[in-house]
Order: structure tokens, then sequence, then C-alpha cells
């Protein structure tokens, strides 16, 4: 006998998350590193909202390990990425905002770039809007003043705004209407205008970071041009990330517990 359904024609979760869809959906090009990266953000913010109510400490304990703060950094590398898959706990807006935006962007992003070189476009962007958060502090201290080193941040944004630039390089590229892209990304940039502690250092970073990688896979050295994509992302990503790094290590000199330390011998 078969079991009654309000709806017949529509998969089961077993259909859907099996391992012969995932794989038919893989090779297809169906945006799955999107899907999964939208997963891990909602299903965290969940744990943090359920935390924030029930516990306390505990609540206190799982921000604390995963958010990107300038002044530790460099003692917590973790937070370059987990800091990405966090979102404001009491706040629905902030969640639901970065994941339709992604949803809007990645799908795209991906069925482009193919999955392996937009994981690595998304993560080196979020890396990149993070140390733009370094910089900026950096910056701070050499004006006199060293409270950015104190900031706390979390959330895809920087990421979101890599993609959003990978975006705009190809759609200049191909002669497409940049129109629609460009209301969504004036959109997004004045979201830090007119709503208060926003990170915009992290936008502005990631946005530039995922447009350089973007515009070097396009059209970066000859002798790598005929090299698959995958290849192309991976080794200019990498160089990036390497710049990146000593970015981060020359802008440490600046940091308040370096300096503190420095004084202490």
């Amino acid at each position: 006998m078969d079991r009654f359904s309000l709806f017949p024609d529509s998969p089961s979760l077993r259909q859907v998350f099996s391992k012969r869809s995932l794989v038919y959906r893989w090779r297809n090009g169906d945006p799955i590193i999107t899907a999964i990266i939208m997963v891990l953000c909602i299903a965290i913010w969940i744990v943090e909202a359920v935390l924030r109510y029930i516990s306390t400490p505990a609540f206190v304990a799982m921000i604390s390990f995963g958010m990107f703060q300038p002044v530790t950094a460099l003692m917590h590398p973790w937070t370059f990425i987990t800091s990405m898959f966090l979102h404001q706990p009491n706040s629905l807006w902030h969640i639901l905002f970065n994941m339709l935006t992604l949803w809007c962007v990645g799908p795209f992003v991906e069925r482009l770039m193919g999955h392996w070189s937009y994981l690595i476009l998304y993560l080196l962007s979020g890396v990149a809007g993070n140390v733009g958060m370094i910089v900026a502090a950096s910056c701070g201290s050499l004006m006199g003043s060293g409270e950015q080193w104190y900031n706390s941040a979390y959330g895809a944004s920087g990421a979101i705004f890599g993609l959003f630039a990978a975006m705009l390089v190809v759609y200049r590229r191909v002669g497409e209407d940049i129109r629609s892209m460009l209301v969504w990304m004036g959109v997004n940039f004045l979201m830090p205008i007119v709503v208060p502690n926003i990170a915009w250092q992290a936008h502005l970073a990631g946005f530039l970071i995922g447009g350089l990688l973007t515009l070097l896979v396009m059209v970066g050295l000859r002798a790598l041009r005929f090299k698959p994509v995958v290849a192309r992302t991976a080794i200019y990503g990498g160089a990036i990330l390497v710049i990146l790094a000593l970015i981060v290590f020359a802008c440490n000199m600046y940091n308040p517990l370096t300096m503190l330390i420095g004084f202490s011998y």
C-alpha cells in the first residue's frame, strides 16, 4: 500500500541526500558547495541562538572561540576561517540577509568556476576580509588610536563580497548587463552606513581580493592560461594567501599585545 503524501511527486529526503543524488548533482554542476555553506551557517546560528538562552557560559565560549579579533588573530589563526560561519545570534536579519545574498550570487559563481575553485574563492575572500580588519587596525595605530585592534567580527559578508567582485569581473569581461548586480552591490555597500557595527573593512578587502583572484584566473600569466581553472585558482590563490600572510605579520608590529610583550623584556 502506498503511503499518503501531500507532495506525491516530490523526492524524499533520503533520495535528495543519497550518495547517487549528490554525485549526480555534483557532476551536473549544481551549487553543492553553496548549499553546504548555507546549511553550516544556519545550523551554527541555531546552535548559537539555543546556547544563548540555555547556557550563557557555553554561548560565550563558542563565540569567543570562533569570532575574529585583530589583537588575537595570530594566537588564534583558526578564527580567520571559523568567523565566516558565525552570525549574530540575537538577530535574524544578519543570517537571513547574508544567506539570501549568498543564494542569489553563489550558484552563478559556483557553476561558472567549478566547485573547488569556487570554494577557494569563497574562503580566500573571507580570509582577506579579516586581514582588512588587521590593516585598518594598524592604520589606526599609526594615527594614534589602537581601539580597532579590539574590535570583534563574524559573518560571511567578506566572502560574499568576494563573490560580488567575481561576478562583476566576469560580467564586464563578457559584456553582460551588470545593472542588477550593481543594485545588489550598492545595497550591500550601504549597509555599514544604515546599520551600525558592520565591518566595512572586511567588505572592502573581501571585494578587492575576490576581484583580483577572478581577474588573474581569467587573464593571468600566459603560461598558466591553458591549465584547468581549478589549477589556476589554486596557484593564484596560494600566491595571494602568502601575500596576505606577509601583510598580517607586518601589521602585527603595531598590535598592542606585540608591543607590550616587546617592552616586557
